[in-house]
């Protein structure tokens, strides 16, 4: 196999299609998560992608993206599903309860459906409304948005280079 192809020529079906991607966004601190939502925008053209072949939804929450995320993998029209929500620490059990249920349940989506889900869904502890908290969260998001859009383009394909069983 010759690994010297580019992922820009590899995003392109022989058909000529690029594949679809979905991305899914939980609309709790929308603020913060459109950071990454924009900067994966952004992102995924330099990998061959144009913003048509990005499909965008929203979810009230975090903990809604996973059923959200399998029935878009089910419709087999999309090449790879890419989450993005902020699960916060109010203090109470919530956080981590949500945050384990939410990347469960992507993982599971990818592996019963074999779509590829992306987390872009961070759980960071003792979150405060600050502006100097939101701030750097808002940073972050960009850098997780632009990590999300290398590996969703990297991932989907190499899984197009797989041989089919």
């Amino acid at each position: 196999m010759n690994m010297s192809t580019s992922l820009e020529s590899q995003t392109v079906s022989s058909s000529g299609i690029r594949p679809r991607i979905a991305f899914v966004q939980a609309c709790w601190h929308r603020d913060i998560v459109d950071q990454c939502k924009s900067s994966f925008l952004q992102s995924i053209q330099k990998h061959g992608y144009a913003s048509e072949d990005i499909d965008l939804y929203e979810v009230a929450g975090a903990f809604e993206i996973p059923l959200h995320a399998k029935r878009l993998a089910q419709s087999g029209r999309y090449a790879a599903i890419v989450a993005a929500g902020l699960v916060v620490d109010g203090g109470i059990y919530r956080h981590e309860f949500v945050a384990q249920a939410v990347i469960n349940g992507l993982m599971q989506v990818q592996l019963e459906t074999g779509t590829p889900v992306f987390s872009a869904v961070l759980t960071p502890h003792h979150f405060h409304h600050g502006d100097e908290h939101i701030g750097f969260f808002k940073e972050h998001f960009v850098v997780k948005g632009a990590e999300a859009a290398h590996a969703c383009a990297d991932t989907v394909a190499k899984l197009a280079a797989l041989p089919v069983r």
